[in-house]
């Protein structure tokens, strides 16, 4: 809080005169260069001028003012002329809970040097382009409790030296958080408070991928968001890393169910329906062999004095790299190459930061094969399919390729021919080349009584004897199917 006046006027009875003069004459309100402005306490180089019923800002501002104040007062808006002269002393401006509705994007021009800017507790409905931009040694913004619902992605453009962003209590319903991803625009930012805000998602992968020193300060809670299993397992890695953004706002970080109307914790979604959420496990790397890999050490420290690794077999790796399969790199990360199966286990990288230490786990998996094999390798699933494909179309030509094996059916035989031309018949043939002379199909004949041939065998497709002709030619028998023109039949010729 700014020193009361009525605190300030309790002191000086107590100084003597001479010392009163003396002081007068050393401090620069005394002087002629500068004059302590009406209804403002001045001391040294500060200036407050809180509750004093101020519509605008006092001038002349003196010069070498490092410190205004000028919070609980009626200053509505910010106009580029507030400060008509520079002030290259000035490091700290306090505007809060003055109903400021209005800043001009040239209203900073003239002070350079600021590190503390606070402008909460207002009616700012948005962050323009480039409103921030002449801030660039700006270290601490305060904009929190306004009704703030736009921010423009070039807000805080020039910002590279701010570390604390405060934004919480206003309407903003997104916040670009590629400005943190990047990490050119503000890469000193080691605190972001977007609480109490309308945010109903935020990407999970996009915050999974800042450094955990800044995940450490993120507070997100009080906002109406989205149950999502990716924003559980993320804030639950936090809560087991012990990060202050979770830690210490459990209660507060609620999320809506799809189809519900209340809020629900989102650290306690694991296995609850309709989500059924499965915690993460931490830090577990999947690789294979042969493979190289570079274990991250994603300490919550910024500006870590040192960093070593322990391997899973307790050998230590130092700062000047290990030997040849293990190197530590220059960011802290641990790169392995060449993973052999020793190589799998959990990995510690232990941190001194600048308030305590740290120690995280990484645990390695490294799986027994390669992960591109040969190109004539098939699987287990592959050589299945293929096989069923092949079986199938062997039944297919099994069925419908295959050549008949009964005797062939043909409407009108040829007439018999003489005896002489059975013996002339074709040798590889074993279809007979004599057919009874009936026209009806070999497989109607049925035998008769007498169906046994040579030695009491029965002959179940032989043909029936034929009524002996009148005439010369009546010893001539009709050839069988067994005749002398199937040398390859096994059954006695009939004659």
């Amino acid at each position: 809080m700014p020193p009361s006046r009525q605190h300030v006027a309790m002191l000086v009875p107590t100084v003597p005169p001479s010392l009163l003069l003396a002081l007068s004459l050393l401090s620069p309100w005394g002087s002629a260069a500068g004059t302590c402005p009406p209804r403002c306490v001045c001391a040294s180089n500060l200036l407050s001028c809180s509750q004093a019923n101020l519509s605008t800002v006092p001038t002349p501002l003196p010069r070498f003012t490092a410190v205004l104040d000028l919070s609980h007062n009626n200053v509505t808006r910010l106009r580029a002329d507030w400060a008509p002269a520079r002030l290259p002393h000035l490091h700290a401006l306090l505007l809060s809970h003055n109903g400021l509705a209005f800043v001009s994007t040239e209203a900073f021009a003239h002070v350079p040097r600021l590190r503390h800017l606070d402008l909460s507790s207002n009616r700012l409905r948005a962050l323009d382009e480039n409103l921030f931009s002449d801030l660039g040694e700006l270290e601490v913004l305060l904009l929190y409790n306004n009704e703030i619902s736009t921010v423009d992605r070039t807000a805080f453009e020039n910002l590279g030296r701010l570390r604390k962003l405060y934004l919480g209590q206003n309407r903003i319903a997104r916040f670009p958080l590629e400005l943190l991803r990047e990490g050119t625009r503000l890469p000193q930012l080691a605190l972001l408070d977007l609480s109490a805000n309308r945010l109903r998602a935020v990407p999970a992968g996009e915050l999974q991928a800042l450094p955990a020193w800044l995940r450490d300060r993120l507070y997100l809670h009080n906002n109406p968001l989205a149950c999502d299993c990716l924003l559980f397992q993320l804030l639950d890695r936090g809560r087991r890393r012990h990060l202050s953004a979770v830690e210490d706002f459990q209660d507060e970080l609620r999320c809506f169910l799809p189809g519900a109307t209340a809020l629900v914790k989102i650290l306690e979604l694991a296995g609850k329906p309709p989500l059924n959420c499965s915690k993460a496990r931490e830090a577990v790397l999947e690789a294979h062999l042969g493979d190289s890999v570079t274990l991250g050490c994603d300490s919550r420290w910024q500006g870590v004095r040192s960093r070593h690794w322990v391997t899973p077999g307790g050998e230590r790796v130092l700062g000047d790299g290990g030997n040849g399969s293990v190197v530590l790199l220059a960011n802290g990360s641990l790169q392995l190459r060449a993973l052999r199966p020793e190589d799998a286990g959990t990995y510690s990288c232990w941190v001194a930061g600048p308030l305590l230490n740290e120690t995280l786990y990484v645990e390695l998996l490294v799986h027994n094969f390669t992960l591109h094999g040969p190109h004539d390798t098939l699987n287990t699933a592959y050589t299945t399919l293929v096989g069923c494909i092949l079986s199938v179309v062997l039944v297919l030509i099994y069925l419908y390729l295959t050549p008949c094996r009964c005797c062939c059916c043909r409407g009108t035989e040829k007439p018999p021919a003489p005896r002489d031309d059975s013996i002339n018949s074709s040798v590889l043939s074993t279809t007979p080349n004599h057919a009874g002379g009936t026209g009806e199909p070999c497989g109607s004949h049925v035998a008769s009584g007498a169906g046994t041939g040579q030695n009491g065998r029965f002959k179940g497709g032989g043909t029936p004897p034929v009524p002996a002709r009148q005439g010369p030619k009546a010893q001539r028998k009709v050839s069988d199917p067994d005749s002398v023109s199937s040398v390859f039949s096994d059954t006695p010729i009939v004659v």
